[in-house]
């Protein structure tokens, strides 16, 4: 064919291209679909029997207790399944087929059987392999599973990326656990091995609070207008012809799941849990999140849970401390903190380090603003790799058999004037501002904002590295070993390649994905 041919069938074979696409990324329709909402009245269940003396002593505050170590934030979850006399309202970005996620699959299961009614809501970005065992529990008939803003083409997800790439880019970020609409679960962590010390390539350093009182109500409020949204999907419509198990027996554990199970009923915290004798700050406390229509860029600007972290933390005076795994605070956040820093408001920052991220591109929209900030007088720390807990733990001879790991920064808290602790699932990051769904709390207590920042201070010298600029305006990293002191003036653990690429990166306008 003539060149002048091609270049005249070309746009026509493109437009077809993307009709074929869009017609068979079409969502199936609605109807048929049954609103349903939390339960009210649970004072009567075990939980609300439990907690209503508590709450009753500490009218209009929230007992909270922070969930640090992964295994107890495991346990957690696992005891409240286990607890639950009513309904388990489950929502999350991610919920892995590993050792911990088919451990909770089967606690919800298992709840189920005894007659807890189970909502399980999760975001369809990462549950490509998954529509069969969610097919599973969704045949129990007191289970019923949604997936949010779901991609229509389940056996070829990157087509259907392609050909709904602007919607489908918009993710529910939401994290939260909560049983009888008495008690709830809410923070960073997802549902994988990595999140619950479980051991892997990489365990995340992460963090979430228990939450019991009023604040629930909000929790189970929030859940609801999520579940009912007109971007939550039954499973049943989007994949039909799924193969569906029966129910069947209880799952045997593996090995692993052993070791795991075992190692979870040793812990000092799991006897607290079960034995009524946590320890809870009570304080008071506002939830916060996004409308679910941001997913499909129909909510309002003041609805935006940017704008109301900065109303309810409002205008720090003497100190902020902010953790975020995935730091790219774009021109104007970091202009809000160059101003901070002017007004003699001490910040500090802990962010991932390249060589400890999971998402490299992630770094590229945050190395940019390093030099600026430190100008301005912020302090910077980065996470090093090796820096968990959990693996150190298991290296002096825990006997759980599950190996060792890396970490990674996954927490998401923001302290300020050592008054007010935010906890959620919001990164500062232009995807959490603009693009994703996310929710959290804000926790008015000296005593948990003392905390963050007291651990900060005695943990960041020696677990991360501080980013400095050297005589001639560089920037560099200090490493802290003891009584050693390295000074890297490249980013530390990390290939020449990989920071090219990450260089790379920066030059493109791609920080509104990030």
């Amino acid at each position: 064919m003539h060149k002048r041919g091609v270049w005249l069938v070309l746009p026509g074979a493109l437009i077809a291209l993307t009709l074929t696409l869009s017609s068979c990324s079409s969502l199936p329709p609605l109807e048929g679909r049954v609103a349903s909402t939390a339960f009210s009245h649970t004072d009567d269940t075990r939980l609300g029997k439990a907690l209503t003396p508590l709450t009753m002593a500490h009218p209009g505050l929230v007992g909270i207790h922070a969930l640090a170590d992964g295994r107890d934030a495991f346990a957690a979850r696992a005891v409240l399944a286990q607890a639950a006399d009513r309904s388990l309202d489950v929502q999350y970005y991610i919920w892995r087929d590993d050792t911990t996620g088919r451990l909770m699959f089967e606690a919800l299961r298992t709840a189920a059987e005894r007659g807890v009614r189970v909502r399980l809501l999760l975001d369809d970005n990462n549950t490509a392999g998954l529509d069969a065992p969610l097919a599973a529990l969704d045949a129990h008939p007191l289970i019923e599973v949604r997936l949010f803003n779901p991609n229509a083409i389940r056996s070829m997800r990157a087509v259907g990326l392609v050909a709904d790439f602007m919607r489908l880019n918009r993710r529910m970020h939401n994290k939260s656990f909560t049983a009888d609409n008495q008690v709830t679960i809410i923070g960073g962590r997802n549902v994988g091995d990595e999140y619950f010390g479980a051991a892997g390539e990489i365990s995340f350093a992460d963090l979430d609070v228990i939450a019991a009182g009023p604040v629930v109500r909000a929790v189970s409020d929030d859940f609801d207008l999520y579940w009912n949204s007109p971007s939550a999907y039954p499973l049943a419509l989007l994949a039909p012809d799924a193969v569906v198990a029966a129910p069947g027996p209880a799952l045997k554990p593996d090995a692993k799941a052993s070791a795991y199970i075992e190692a979870i009923k040793r812990s000092e915290f799991l006897e607290q849990l079960v034995g009524g004798s946590l320890p809870l700050e009570w304080a008071r406390t506002r939830f916060v999140s996004d409308d679910p229509a941001k997913v499909v860029g129909k909510a309002a600007p003041e609805a935006n849970i940017a704008y109301k972290l900065k109303d309810l933390l409002g205008e720090p005076q003497r100190s902020l401390d902010l953790v975020s795994p995935y730091f790219v605070p774009g021109e104007e956040g970091a202009a809000a903190f160059v101003d901070l820093a002017g007004k003699g408001v001490q910040t500090r920052i802990l962010t991932n380090s390249l060589e400890a991220t999971d998402v490299a591109a992630v770094h590229a929209g945050y190395a940019k603003w390093r030099k600026p900030l430190l100008e301005a007088g912020v302090t910077l720390y980065e996470l090093r790799r090796e820096a968990t807990d959990e693996p150190s733990r298991q290296k002096r001879g825990s006997g759980s058999g599950i190996g060792s790991s890396d970490a990674s920064l996954h927490a998401k808290t923001f302290g300020v004037d050592g008054n007010r602790v935010f906890v959620g699932s919001f990164n500062f990051d232009q995807r959490s501002i603009h693009l994703n769904t996310e929710m959290g709390m804000v926790i008015d207590s000296p005593a948990l904002a003392t905390r963050l920042s007291e651990t900060l201070g005695r943990t960041l010298p020696t677990r991360a590295y501080e980013v400095r600029l050297d005589e001639q305006g560089s920037v560099i990293w200090i490493e802290r070993r003891g009584e050693q002191v390295i000074r890297h003036d490249k980013e530390p653990g990390t290939s020449w390649f990989k920071r090219a690429a990450v260089k790379a990166l920066s030059w493109l306008p791609i920080d509104w994905l990030l």
